[in-house]
């Protein structure tokens, strides 16, 4: 019995939970055919994979997010950061940027990563140095991004004919999309510098109490920026699977309010958004979970006009679900309903 209380008091439980229960739903709804999985040409293919390949962006965001929300911070700024990689990557391929470059795959995703850590560190610079409010300071660049986007492309939609860029959304490794396995690198990586090493410890402290923190020794500032850099590094590694997977760069869709998907799926997940305690595994099982509530709308066949209606109210109920004072206050009024 203690057993199963303490894994019931796990982070990731209800998550996992939720996540059953809806591809159970859509299994029962598609006569079973939700859950089969077919190998084509050696590829795996099936509407699972589908939910992991194209989660994939909504995850690596997650991990980043997660440590943004623990200090208590919040960054809206990641969707811009996303064209602002993917503007770089792709117009280094086509030619249009840096023609010395030779279209080299390698170095665009390598200055657009580093574009992305830069942005993530203006962030960080702005929030732990100039002490602006993070919700103000990310806006700032989650309205700038996109110009600069623009400016890198010069206004233009840039396509790319790369075998070699695609396969960073469309190839597979050992059966399985190649997203998936960047996505399993970033989480191995942030969870080994958040649990193994004291890192963890900082951001929790930092975002439980930074004044607290800060008479114990945890240089707050440094955590806050370390965090913020972290994000943007996540956010140009989604912005290079979403470019990979549209062949080319579209600044003003690229990462469009995805950065509201990224805060919920981590809120889903159960890290408060005042900071403190987090858990990176329960926010990708949240990103997993609005995942699957698009695959599911889509599934039913509902009109594309009120999906983002649908998946409001049913994110509003998973939350309340989760929620410890809505099922107290629940389970209270049951029991006064059966003594009266």
């Amino acid at each position: 019995m203690k057993k199963l209380n303490r894994i019931i008091k796990m982070r990731v439980f209800w998550p996992a939970v939720i996540l059953l229960l809806i591809l159970l739903f859509n299994g029962i709804i598609s006569g079973g055919s939700f859950f089969e999985i077919k190998i084509v040409d050696h590829h795996l293919f099936g509407r699972l994979i589908d939910i992991f390949r194209n989660g994939s962006k909504l995850m690596i965001l997650a991990i980043g997010m997660t440590l943004v929300l623990a200090t208590g911070g919040t960054d809206i700024s990641v969707g811009s950061v996303m064209a602002i990689s993917g503007a770089i990557a792709c117009s280094i391929v086509s030619g249009r940027l840096l023609p010395g470059a030779g279209g080299n795959v390698a170095v665009a995703i390598l200055l657009a990563i580093l574009a992305g850590i830069a942005s993530g560190a203006w962030n960080g610079f702005l929030v732990s140095k100039i002490k602006i409010q993070p919700i103000v300071a990310t806006m700032i660049l989650m309205v700038a991004g996109r110009g600069i986007a623009q400016l890198i492309t010069r206004g233009k939609i840039v396509t790319i004919n790369s075998q070699a860029y695609y396969f960073i959304n469309g190839g597979y490794i050992l059966s399985i999309p190649f997203p998936v396995f960047i996505v399993a690198f970033a989480l191995v990586l942030a969870l080994l510098f958040t649990r193994k090493t004291a890192f963890g410890m900082f951001i929790e402290a930092t975002g439980c109490n930074p004044v607290a923190g800060s008479f114990s020794g945890v240089h707050v500032d440094a955590v806050k920026f370390l965090v913020y850099t972290c994000s943007g590094a996540m956010a140009a590694v989604a912005g290079l699977i979403e470019s990979a997977g549209i062949k080319g760069a579209d600044c003003n869709n690229a990462g469009l309010l995805i950065e509201l998907d990224a805060i919920l799926a981590v809120a889903i997940g159960g890290t408060s958004l005042n900071g403190g305690r987090f858990s990176i595994p329960a926010s990708i099982l949240g990103a997993l979970i609005i995942q699957s509530i698009t695959t599911t709308v889509y599934a039913v066949g509902i009109a594309p006009e009120i999906t983002q209606v649908i998946k409001a109210v049913l994110v509003i109920f998973i939350c309340l679900f989760q929620s410890p004072e809505f099922k107290a206050s629940l389970i209270s009024k049951i029991r006064i309903r059966k003594v009266a």
